[in-house]
């Protein structure tokens, strides 16, 4: 038997242990949609590098592992187990999980105010219905991809942030996902639904951080409606496991006049699939995808991002910037999709990136697909070194060369991160990213 049909019958196997563990919990009306997508993951398997969007990122290894769901048993950590992933001066509206699993005891809800919902879906699934049923599963398309295939199937937890017509939440809320240490590889599926209403706005941080340097699988999807009028700014922050695989899938739906911008950091993770994927579906609706992978070892990181222009007068703009460092690998793939409808479109795309090593690689493959004739599409790509001009200036200014390199590695960095507005969040990346730099500790002194 062939790895490719042990995984397919693998999954099916431990679905249908799932399906008999799940029954009666009131997610009946699920049922049929996770047949399907355990169905249509049987007939997709995992990707090969034969796929044209998988063509630079080899899935094997995560393939040949038999992850195990998470038992029933939960994990128990203290507050001070986690005290040290917070985020000085964010708000008090935090959902935690660990290991794929709401923890209680570890959130704080807060009051996120008249018209604003922030709780587990697990929850969700048993008293909150209405929404889940509109929304959850229509956005991020399982018959076209494996991994939401499998996660469509296998979801029983992860947040739902539902803000009614008109409201504005003042603080940001906070999902932080905490993957520890098990006896065996586990695998989680995380599901988060955001729900804006007409005429609101939100700021909302995905966190994924590992407490423990083990190898597991995360497949989280993320589905986000965005209503007329509305604003989301979105952070997704990944600092997983160094051995853990990682692939995340954020789909967002705008309607008419919204604004969404949508920050990505990446710096954990063995093997790393980042997809994002805004439609702008509604006339007048602008997007802002921003994003920063920063690698080094063997880790690999790919960023997916599709933008889809579906009604005219929309505006997007992509910033990708990558730094690899020893032998890591990135891959930027871009892609830019202009429906015939979409007439008076200005998209814009650029990916930069910066080797610091002679074995470090980066794959760059801007793309555009344009059916209307009355658009503005521009897109481009660079891959380079640190300027040995610019270290020189700074050298003639006094500043050591190491202290020199850290600064200019950090502005480039920076680049992305002036973007986000959200001081509390962009001061405690700052901090990350200085400590990845390897010679960060040196910017205390010039910054």
């Amino acid at each position: 038997m062939s790895v490719v049909t042990q995984e397919r019958d693998y999954y099916a196997e431990i679905f249908a242990d799932f399906e008999k563990a799940t029954a009666g919990n009131g997610q009946g009306w699920l049922q049929p949609v996770r047949r399907a997508a355990i169905a249509r993951f049987t007939e997709l398997g995992f990707p090969t590098t034969r796929d044209e969007d998988w063509r630079f990122t080899n899935v094997a290894p995560l393939a040949q592992i038999a992850f195990q769901l998470t038992s029933d048993s939960r994990v128990e950590l203290t507050p001070r187990e986690i005290a040290q992933f917070a985020i000085p001066g964010l708000g008090d509206i935090q959902l935690v999980f660990v290991n794929g699993r709401y923890a209680p005891t570890l959130s704080s809800p807060g009051s996120p105010g008249h018209g604003v919902s922030v709780r587990s879906l697990a929850q969700a699934f048993k008293d909150d219905r209405d929404v889940l049923e509109q929304h959850l599963t229509r956005y991020a398309a399982y018959a076209h991809d494996a991994f939401i295939a499998l996660n469509t199937a296998f979801m029983d937890d992860g947040a739902l942030v539902h803000v009614a017509r008109g409201r504005v939440v003042e603080k940001v809320i906070r999902l932080l996902y905490v993957s520890t240490a098990t006896a065996d590889p586990i695998v989680t599926h995380p599901r988060n639904l955001i729900v804006m209403d007409e005429d609101s706005q939100a700021v909302i941080v995905e966190d994924y951080v590992a407490l423990d340097a083990d190898v597991y699988f995360s497949n989280v999807v993320t589905e986000v409606v965005v209503g007329q009028n509305s604003v989301l700014s979105h952070y997704m922050i990944e600092r997983e496991s160094h051995q853990a695989f990682s692939v995340s899938t954020l789909r967002l739906e705008q309607g008419r006049s919204s604004n969404v911008t949508s920050h990505t950091v990446l710096l954990g993770g063995a093997l790393v699939r980042n997809n994002v994927h805004p439609v702008l579906a509604g006339e007048g609706s602008e997007c802002l995808i921003n994003g920063l992978f920063m690698a080094t070892g063997s880790q690999h990181m790919d960023n997916f991002m599709l933008v889809e222009h579906a009604s005219p007068h929309c505006d997007s703009r992509q910033f990708y910037h990558g730094i690899l460092d020893g032998r890591s690998h990135g891959v930027f793939s871009g892609r830019i999709i202009v429906h015939k409808d979409a007439q008076k479109t200005d998209a814009k795309q650029t990916n930069k990136n910066l080797l610091l090593s002679q074995e470090a690689q980066i794959d760059s493959k801007p793309q555009l697909e344009i059916y209307a004739d009355d658009v503005k599409c521009t897109h481009g790509a660079t891959i380079g070194q640190i300027d040995q001009d610019a270290i020189f200036y700074l050298r003639s200014r006094g500043i050591a060369e190491d202290a020199a390199r850290a600064l200019l590695l950090f502005g480039f960095a920076g680049e992305t991160l002036e973007r986000m507005k959200a001081e509390p969040i962009r001061r405690y990346l700052e901090t990350l990213v200085a400590q990845w730099l390897p010679e960060g500790k040196l910017l205390e002194a010039v910054r």
